[in-house]
């Protein structure tokens, strides 16, 4: 894992030395990505200079440094990321003759852009990357991006320079780059909490499409392509398969994926929830090592968000090296204002804040750690895959006056008193955040089309915030039931823009790889070929996955409600959050940036210190944009 940057002076007017000197600020400003060396390689002529930020994991030695250029000179490469069947790509270019200077994946895949091409290249990759690949004869520079946007690559041109990184403080480390606040980005940002891809909080910006590949001529132009694309794969004809033969398939692609991202030159471990998908990781590395694996896990003392009993559960099962830590509420909270320089751009889950905990717990030991991130969207987990089909089948016949009533009956009591009657409930059916949730299936109900209910779930702000009245879409795709349809929006969307992005940030802070085998694409393309109805078996999401769980693991230890990597932020807002949530809420602040209109804000804030609405996210998401905006815009 690493930190890529560059810049292209399409006028080609800047000095050698000037050039090496920004690719350095570029490569500095992410220091924490690679930690062990950084690099710049630089063309006067071309106008280029491409930086680098190395995390070693694979070939420690000088030889895998990069920016590296291929054999016959022609090709410069960085490369963030792992290409994890590199060892068979290898031995391919081992039979054409191919002597290698090095260990190093990034060598391998060089190797083969200059012989084969991106295009032939790219199917044959393993892995997660973001790759800039500089032609010095065409000057045409490729940037890539894996297939399920596991590692972020940002570019874009503004004037006479182009520009691409990892993260967007390189960019604003050069002296060129001039950051104008892009109200498209702002508005998709206010609907989920996160800036969509490939949108940009900056103009002038994108993020790179995962399955994508842009190309940039010597004029600055960009065409964009497309490599791999989930449409074609959730459009396949259903597998016909025995069950048996499902959990078997199943198990065999988790092993392998699990087994290719077990490879390292340095300590490796696993970051574990006790949850279904963690646990599954888990499971398969115990399996296939030799010796007790290191597991890690946070936990929040006594609180109902605490799930570090759940996790030490399953690592005594297994016999894994388990480390957990108990952590005070305060230990997240003094994170807070750390988040804007993390994520760059405003980002308001939460869970950012666990996440990076577990990082830097696991950073002492390892440098490597493997989790359970997409689980949820590979096998329909999430609470809303199984919702919106139970909705349409039961619902949908309704008329739609009766509707709105049965949503409003749900909506009436509050949050607050939902919260209450869930402490009723046995532990092991209690449903976290079961206001919230009840409130978010109200406003589903009254909804009119399954796109519709699925906008609605995940809509923070329906209200039009910024004056721009875009309308909230889903992905373009194939037609599928609204179970389908909402983990399609979720693999291309929520996915990348938010957990991938939270992931990689949270543990790159601490200069820790994550890797995630369920996002393997060979598993994701096999898992689009199962019904739906396989994958939520009579009520029950996941089904394939945790009948390979139960091979390894009791059902008893990690069957519970799904809860999630989350905090108590509504109590912290009314709470310890409270002096801090006011500031950035209030109404001079928020009239004085322009940006959204504070009437709808204050009144949130006002229902939910009041407990009559579910707003706790929203309001993150105003706290978290004003805290970005105060450190990378300046104060209102």
């Amino acid at each position: 894992m690493c930190g890529i940057s560059g810049l292209i002076d399409l006028r080609k007017e800047t000095s050698h030395a000037r050039l090496s000197e920004t690719g350095q600020a570029m490569a500095q400003a992410m220091w924490h990505r690679g930690p062990d060396m950084g690099e710049v390689w630089a063309d006067a002529n071309a106008g280029i200079a491409m930086a680098f930020r190395r995390l070693a994991i694979i070939d420690l030695s000088p030889l895998g440094a990069q920016p590296m250029r291929s054999s016959d000179g022609r090709y410069v490469m960085t490369y963030n990321g792992e290409i994890y069947n590199y060892r068979d790509l290898a031995k391919d270019l081992a039979r054409r003759s191919y002597k290698f200077r090095g260990a190093s994946d990034s060598e391998v895949i060089l190797e083969l852009f200059a012989r084969d091409g991106i295009a032939a290249t790219l199917p044959r990759m393993v892995g997660m990357f973001a790759i800039a690949l500089w032609d010095t004869q065409t000057r045409k520079l490729v940037l890539v991006r894996d297939r399920l946007g596991i590692k972020p690559l940002y570019f874009g041109r503004q004037g006479n320079h182009v520009y691409w990184a990892s993260e967007l403080k390189a960019m604003r480390a050069t002296s060129t780059f001039e950051p104008k606040l892009s109200p498209i980005a702002l508005d998709g940002y206010l609907k989920g909490n996160v800036v969509p891809a490939p949108a940009c909080i900056y103009q002038d910006l994108e993020m790179l499409s995962p399955g994508h590949y842009a190309e940039i001529d010597t004029a600055g132009e960009i065409s964009r392509h497309c490599y791999w694309s989930m449409a074609q794969f959730a459009n396949q004809p259903i597998a016909t398969l025995s069950e048996e033969e499902v959990i078997d398939q199943t198990e065999s692609l988790i092993a392998d994926a699990v087994k290719l991202r077990m490879v390292a030159d340095v300590p490796l471990g696993a970051l574990l929830s006790g949850g279904v998908d963690s646990s599954t990781v888990v499971a398969l590395m115990q399996q296939a090592a030799d010796r007790p694996i290191k597991t890690f896990t946070i936990g929040f003392g006594a609180s109902d968000y605490d799930e570090a009993h759940h996790a030490a559960a399953v690592a005594r099962h297994l016999g894994t090296d388990h480390t957990s830590l108990d952590l005070s509420p305060q230990d997240a909270l003094d994170l807070i204002p750390n988040l804007p320089d993390w994520y760059d751009e405003p980002f308001a889950d939460s869970s950012a804040l666990p996440t990076y905990l577990v990082s830097k717990l696991a950073r002492d030991q390892v440098t490597v750690a493997l989790s359970g991130d997409g689980g949820d969207e590979v096998f329909f987990g999430y609470n809303r895959h199984k919702a919106l089909g139970q909705i349409e089948r039961r619902v949908s016949a309704v008329p739609a006056p009766m509707r709105r009533m049965g949503a409003a009956a749900l909506a009436a009591p509050g949050p607050a008193i939902w919260d209450t009657l869930a402490q009723f409930m046995p532990e092991s059916k209690r449903p976290r955040m079961l206001g919230t949730k009840v409130q978010k299936l109200s406003r589903a109900l009254a909804a009119g089309t399954p796109d519709a209910r699925y906008l609605d779930l995940v809509t923070h702000w329906p209200e039009d915030l910024t004056g721009l009245n875009i309308p909230g879409q889903l992905p373009d795709g194939p037609v599928l039931d609204p179970s389908a349809r909402a983990a399609y929006a979720d693999t291309l969307g929520y996915l990348p823009n938010d957990i991938l992005t939270k992931v990689d940030r949270a543990s790159m802070a601490v200069s820790l790889e994550a890797r995630v085998p369920l996002l393997d694409h060979r598993l994701v393309e096999f898992a689009w070929t199962l019904p739906t109805e396989l994958k939520i078996r009579n009520g029950i999401s996941k089904w394939p996955l945790r009948q390979v769980l139960y091979r390894h693991v009791p059902q008893t230890l990690v069957d519970r409600p799904k809860s999630g990597f989350a905090i108590p932020l509504g109590d912290w807002l009314r709470g310890p959050l409270r002096d801090w949530a006011e500031t950035l809420l209030s109404q001079d602040r928020l009239k004085s940036r322009g940006w959204i209109d504070p009437a709808p804000v204050r009144q949130a804030w006002k229902d939910h210190l009041n407990g009559r609405g579910a707003r706790a996210e929203a309001l993150w998401g105003i706290c978290m944009l004003e805290a970005w905006a105060e450190r990378w815009m300046g104060k209102p």
